[in-house]
């Protein structure tokens, strides 16, 4: 059975660079764009180009460099937004403008103090001018998490006719439980007139740490497009982890939904993004961190050692890792220290083993982690026949 494409959706370069501290010159975003162009990306958001010259400059560059992906650039719901978008985009091969407005009450009577029927306008005006531009128009409903279903297939009907070939609906303040957002998507696919002519995507927040949920979700109830961050970086507590929805999509064949993702650049690409926006991985974050294929329990590395499946649903490699970590502390057990011995040139007998392990853990009690250089020196203090060892 053929599985349905996902696109992967990257803003790493405009959510992601919200984060206070993350600010990219044009440089360094060209070199993560043509990254991200490599990886696979179908669309990569370059940031918002009226936002200030360098924003502008950085997306007139990007349209330039990237050879395969979609690039696209943020506007608000105003004439001028659009104008200045289309301006930068001008050199892309494919080139998308993604316009919107907030449609939750919130949005609409405190952030613009007006009715549905405005915001409703506004949005077709929107969808309507930026089409004068480009073919490929996304729409979004700010805080549609929040927003009333009815009322948001109204306007995603109406954007629809004005020509959008994709609808955002996103979960701004990460607010939604997964079978919430899953029954939006729902709702939307069922009750919308012309829902065929548009792509449905998922914008995720991580407020409640529900982002990579809450787009699982939203996909398995008919969305097509992720939108998400390398790392998961992004406003507050971030976005939609990229390399999180990749690798839940290829570990779960049976859903039919896959990406284009070459996952084996997975690990380099976030490495790079860490480094060139100065926001360090969490050593147990999924996927990516350094712990993620890490293990010191002496029970799971037993497991691991005698066949890596048994505490491992990923083959590292598949996102770039060489391999497996066995880290030796004090929790660690026999086949850890035998298996860590080895690598560094000691094939130990199961005698010398028992008297090595005795003298581990006195090293292991004062010491957080042994090191390859720690295991010569136990074997030293253990004065077992370093001859008799290989």
């Amino acid at each position: 059975m053929s599985k349905d494409k996902v696109q992967i959706f990257d803003t790493t370069l405009r959510d992601g660079e919200q984060v206070p501290g993350c600010k990219l010159e044009t440089d360094q975003k060209l070199v993560i764009a043509e990254r991200l162009d490599l990886l696979g990306v179908d669309i990569i958001e370059a940031g918002f180009p009226i936002s200030s010259p360098g924003d502008f400059n950085s997306v007139v560059e990007i349209s330039k460099l990237v050879k395969n992906a979609t690039v696209c650039g943020l506007t608000r719901a105003v004439q001028k937004d659009i104008e200045v978008a289309a301006e930068a985009l001008k050199h892309a091969k494919i080139p998308r403008i993604h316009t919107g407005i907030g449609t939750s009450e919130s949005h609409i009577k405190h952030k613009f103090k007006t009715t549905q029927d405005v915001v409703l306008e506004r949005a077709v005006a929107a969808v309507s001018y930026a089409k004068t531009f480009v073919e490929d128009v996304e729409f979004y409903a700010e805080d549609a998490g929040r927003t009333d279903n009815e009322f948001l297939a109204r306007i995603c009907e109406a954007v629809i006719k004005a020509g959008a070939t994709v609808l955002n609906i996103p979960d701004t303040t990460g607010y939604c439980l997964p079978e919430e957002y899953g029954a939006k998507m729902k709702y939307l696919k069922e009750n919308v007139t012309g829902i065929h002519k548009a792509t449905l995507s998922c914008h995720c927040h991580n407020d409640l740490g529900l982002a990579t949920a809450n787009s699982i979700a939203g996909v398995i109830h008919g969305a097509r497009q992720i939108e998400c961050t390398i790392n998961g970086i992004g406003e507050r507590a971030g976005n939609t982890s990229l390399e999180e929805v990749v690798m839940i999509l290829k570990q779960h064949p049976y859903l039919n939904l896959d990406t284009s993702i070459n996952s084996k650049l997975l690990y380099s690409t976030s490495q790079m993004v860490s480094q060139k926006m100065g926001m360090p991985v969490q050593p147990n974050k999924a996927i990516v961190g350094s712990n993620a294929f890490a293990h010191s329990s002496g029970i799971h590395q037993d497991g691991v050692i005698k066949n890596r499946e048994t505490y491992e649903i990923m083959d590292p490699e598949d996102v770039g890792v060489n391999e497996s970590s066995i880290i030796l502390t004090a929790r660690s057990g026999r086949a850890a220290l035998a298996y860590r011995a080895k690598k560094v040139g000691y094939e130990l007998t199961k005698v010398q083993l028992d008297m090595v392990y005795e003298e581990f853990l006195k090293f292991a009690d004062r010491k957080k982690e042994i090191l390859d250089a720690d295991i010569h020196d136990i074997v030293i203090e253990a004065k077992i026949n370093i001859e008799s060892v290989a």
